[in-house]
């Protein structure tokens, strides 16, 4: 199928669950990126910092742009004047650089909180006790983040319960933190789960971003990077 044809596919897919489709654009060549916003697509989601900035200097001014890999303090500083979500905050250290940049500029970064539910020591994030005792004693010094909601990546597995499980460990954990009184800057709304081989159990596990790279774009050419 072509790129045309795989955004129809999924905003078919989604319509009507509330869930939003982030085209997860990393590596992938900018006519690419063009055939998707074409089509219609207007949310992209890259893990590294530079190639980020290159697309957004090259590419329509009307694109969100998700930051969904690992981000590392030093580079915050580039993303922050124009990031519109950073799913992958995994740290203290983090959420304070982002707040010391956004300051900066008198911006408020939205942000998502990542929690490791994976049964992989290679996923970062909080666990459960270190994402309670950060809501709980959340900065208030902290004005310049907006925490959105949470994100998530499940185990790389073909067991499609553990996945189910681990999905919903942390859609639970998203009710329970959006039940209680929460710090100004909390607002959950949003539960990034599910990426092209997982989309379908996230979104009935309740997911409102889905990250799809290979399934929109086919399969990353790194030799083009």
């Amino acid at each position: 199928m072509s790129i045309e044809n795989n955004i129809k596919f999924f905003a078919d897919t989604l319509r009507g669950t509330g869930a939003k489709l982030i085209a997860v654009s990393k590596t992938q060549q900018v006519p690419k990126l063009l055939q998707a916003y074409h089509a219609g697509q207007r949310i992209f989601g890259e893990n590294k910092v530079q190639e980020m900035e290159e697309k957004y200097r090259q590419l329509p001014k009307d694109i969100e742009w998700h930051m969904i890999g690992h981000l590392q303090t030093n580079k915050v500083k580039y993303i922050v004047p124009f990031v519109s979500l950073i799913h992958s905050v995994d740290s203290l250290k983090l959420l304070q650089e982002i707040n010391k940049q956004g300051a900066k500029i008198n911006r408020q970064v939205p942000c998502l909180l990542q929690v490791h539910i994976a049964q992989e020591d290679t996923k970062f994030g909080f666990d459960e006790t270190e994402l309670v005792h950060l809501v709980h004693h959340f900065p208030p010094a902290f004005t310049h983040v907006q925490i959105k909601g949470l994100m998530g990546m499940a185990s790389l597995t073909n067991n499609a319960e553990q996945i189910r499980m681990e999905f919903r460990n942390l859609r639970n954990l998203y009710k329970h933190l959006a039940s209680q009184p929460l710090p100004l800057q909390f607002e959950m709304k949003e539960l990034s789960m599910g990426m092209s081989s997982d989309y379908t159990i996230a979104l009935q596990e309740g997911s409102t971003l889905v990250r799809i790279g290979t399934a929109l774009f086919g399969e990353r050419d790194y030799h083009q990077r």
